[in-house]
């Protein structure tokens, strides 16, 4: 697997984006300003784009991850804890200790596998149960897979 990190958006991640959370899970807001102050890393098998997620700068050494996507056909290989994984360590690298992200609650079972807690703050986005999770990155983690979170 190779992870490449973008201060951009590429297109690559939109158009994972686009499948995963617009005409898959049926998102309408997609793409926001926080595209704008995020990096933005995709996953490749060979070649072939095939799952991205977006982390940025919150509030002091807190940084959020967002917008996990694996595209269904490379779903049940572990590329989204992959994806976690390299972007505890880009946050890690710019300074972070800590990371939040705001998960659908369907997946937050994956989330918990790899050290994420329930901060108990939950809520709906575009009508989707949500909930506020997040890690200190000083800890370390286990490893498992389920994919498509947002």
């Amino acid at each position: 697997m190779r992870y490449e990190v973008s201060e951009r958006i590429p297109e690559d991640a939109r158009s994972i984006r686009r499948a995963v959370f617009m005409d898959e899970q049926g998102f309408h807001h997609e793409f926001d300003r926080t595209d704008d102050v995020s990096l933005h890393i995709v996953a490749y098998e060979d070649d072939d784009p095939a799952g991205v997620c977006r982390i940025f700068p919150d509030r002091g050494n807190t940084w959020t991850l967002g917008r996990l996507a694996v595209l269904k056909p490379y779903r049940g290989r572990h590329l989204g804890a992959g994806l976690v994984g390299k972007a505890e360590d880009t946050a890690r690298s710019h300074g972070a200790d800590r990371l939040t992200l705001h998960a659908q609650e369907r997946v937050a079972d994956f989330y918990r596998s790899l050290g994420y807690k329930d901060t108990g703050i939950h809520d709906l986005d575009e009508g989707c149960p949500h909930m506020w999770m997040d890690k200190s990155l000083t800890d370390a983690a286990g490893s498992t897979e389920k994919d498509g979170a947002r």
